[in-house]
């Protein structure tokens, strides 16, 4: 599963959901939680369900509310028997709370939690694996608000130092589990360069896609975790300098030493392209 953009749509507008099948998101993610307010969720459930009844060419998942709220129940018994692709875990803490989700929802799917939004959860980044998992996610807002800090920006928009550890820590810990790395919203939709600057500095950190809030935002997502012609060439003539010396620990290419951390990179720019 091909997931560079990741496009939010709100459980009550199932008029949305299906405009944004058109939009070239990888996948939607339809919202049960805080798109949604608590008065209308019981008919953002219904709406979900209908909408999941339909095949569709998008790879469609569901945020559900947290696994041990309230709401999650309904969640559970709206999405039981539906066709889906994903669920969007929030407020995960670890493994355990994958493995809780799985317990109680029962279903061919893939998990992918949003992996940093209370403060244990911080502590726990480097517990997730499993077949079940499709990728970690990360948050800047709930985590902020549930330790009383005022903000997780500076005044120029780039991450206080608490927030950049735990971002840096949901990068290693979706490596470190063998799954990509999904980095999280640009709250300014409006803001189309300073979205492409994030995403660029994300793609060259290790992220592999990225969530959506605008489908606006889709355009610019794909096109930076898209690897450029001149990219996946370089990564094909890596590869076949490789393929050609089996035996070959270094080598030169265009006049620069390449090795097997070389090697990695250009398979790894490949899969993306595909």
């Amino acid at each position: 599963m091909r997931l560079r953009s990741l496009l939010f749509v709100p459980g009550d507008r199932p008029e949305r959901m299906e405009k944004a099948l058109a939009m070239g998101a990888d996948a939607l993610i339809l919202d049960l939680e805080d798109a949604v307010a608590p008065s209308k969720k019981p008919e953002a459930r219904g709406a979900v369900r209908a909408f999941l009844s339909a095949k569709r060419d998008v790879a469609l998942f569901v945020r559900v509310n947290p696994i041990d709220s309230d709401e999650a129940a309904a969640d559970i018994d709206a999405l039981t028997g539906a066709g889906f692709d994903g669920i969007v875990l929030p407020k995960a803490e670890g493994q355990a709370s994958v493995d809780a989700l799985t317990a109680r929802l029962p279903g061919d799917y893939r998990v992918l939690p949003v992996a940093s939004e209370t403060p244990r959860a911080v502590f726990e980044l480097g517990t997730y694996k499993g077949d079940r998992l499709v990728g970690l996610t990360w948050g800047a807002e709930d985590l902020p608000a549930a330790i009383g800090a005022s903000s997780s920006r500076e005044e120029d928009g780039s991450y206080t130092d608490p927030y950049k550890v735990v971002r840096a820590l949901t990068l290693f810990g979706a490596h470190a589990a063998g799954v990509p790395a999904i980095e999280t919203v640009w709250p300014d939709f409006r803001d189309l360069d300073g979205l492409a600057a994030y995403v660029a500095r994300g793609r060259r950190d290790g992220f592999t896609g990225m969530m959506a809030i605008h489908p606006t935002q889709v355009a610019v997502i794909n096109a930076a975790f898209s690897p450029s012609e001149a990219e996946s060439a370089h990564a094909r003539a890596v590869v076949a300098a490789f393929a050609a010396n089996p035996g070959a620990g270094a080598l030169q290419l265009d006049g620069r030493m390449i090795d097997a951390p070389h090697l990695k990179a250009a398979q790894r720019l490949l899969a993306l392209a595909t």
